[in-house]
């Protein structure tokens, strides 16, 4: 049982962890969790890959990092995970520029967009936060192999309690589009995509987790309009009396805790393919609201259908 509860912060988590020699490459690290994410670990020693659309704003980051921890080993990498182009093209770059990966973390992705594709016609949440990570992390596979700790962390939510994945019409070509259908069907992706994952690679000693940071007032709902943001609010409430938003720190730490928490080692604990919150493993739920991950989402055949389904959109192969 982790030590660490819904109150925790990055630092709380990591504190006694040693990330020297390390590498960690982490999506979305312009801003809000991904930029905690990054200084936390940078803090306990690991060299950060941080991966942004925006290199001025990545720049930002590291700056603010930088100002608190002078000796910080940052770097950037620009990627858009809405054009396989441009996945291609900056991990060719990191192959080039970083000898391993030891951490990969998903953290980047939208919510509740308007009707919008990425620029290969995939509806643009199920595209960005299920189809752009599937795609990088395949690219990157060599050098996560090579890595020494061999874990992943897939950013998901309890919105993939919203809806499973529709793999019939993931695109939304033959009904109507519903914005938290949407994000219900991408978030499910991104835990079943940790269950493909662990399923295919825990052989050789790589792990994959799935990660629901909690309520967090990010840029991540910059597309939601004044009734929508009422409208979820009063869904939740309505389900979860307790609620209560949790800080950007205490959002990163799952995510950290996932990342580097001995108890999930392969080797002599819980290992992956699971889904966490408030650091620990949630168990599996079909009727509560308020936590837990659904059946659905961890389903193994469905895993499986969504990993062809994936490798035949993007085009990506992995080993094996």
């Amino acid at each position: 049982m982790s030590e660490f509860d819904w109150a925790s912060t990055a630092d709380e988590v990591l504190a006694g962890i040693d990330l020297s020699g390390r590498t960690v490459f982490i999506t979305g690290a312009n801003s809000g969790l991904g930029q905690e994410t990054a200084r936390a670990m940078a803090a306990r020693g690991g060299h950060v890959i941080m991966a942004g659309r925006d290199q001025a704003k990545l720049d930002e980051s590291v700056a603010a990092i930088v100002a608190q921890h002078p000796k910080a080993q940052l770097d950037t990498l620009t990627v858009d995970l809405t054009s396989l182009e441009s996945i291609r093209a900056a991990t060719s770059r990191a192959r080039q520029r970083f000898s391993k990966i030891d951490l990969l973390i998903n953290n980047a992705g939208v919510m509740a967009t308007p009707f919008l594709h990425t620029a290969d016609g995939f509806e643009m949440q199920f595209g960005t936060n299920h189809l752009g990570h599937f795609a990088l992390t395949g690219e990157l596979f060599p050098l996560i192999e090579k890595g020494h700790l061999k874990r992943i962390v897939n950013l998901s939510s309890r919105g993939h309690h919203f809806a499973p994945v529709n793999f019939d019409d993931p695109h939304f070509q033959h009904r109507p589009y519903d914005p938290w259908q949407s994000y219900g069907h991408s978030k499910t992706a991104n835990v079943l995509f940790s269950v493909g994952l662990e399923q295919r690679f825990a052989v050789l000693g790589i792990h994959a987790y799935a990660v629901h940071p909690g309520g967090i007032q990010t840029n991540l709902g910059r597309h939601m309009t004044p009734e929508m943001v009422e409208a979820l609010m009063a869904r939740v409430t309505s389900s979860d009396q307790g609620f209560q938003w949790k800080t950007i720190p205490q959002g990163a730490a799952t995510s950290c805790w996932a990342a580097t928490a001995p108890e999930l080692d392969g080797g002599s604990g819980i290992g992956g393919g699971v889904y966490c919150e408030d650091c620990h493993v949630a168990g599996v739920d079909d009727t509560s609201a308020t936590g837990g991950v659904r059946s659905y989402a961890v389903n193994t055949s469905y895993a499986d259908r969504l990993w062809a389904m994936s490798e035949e959109l993007t085009g990506v192969r992995y080993p094996g």
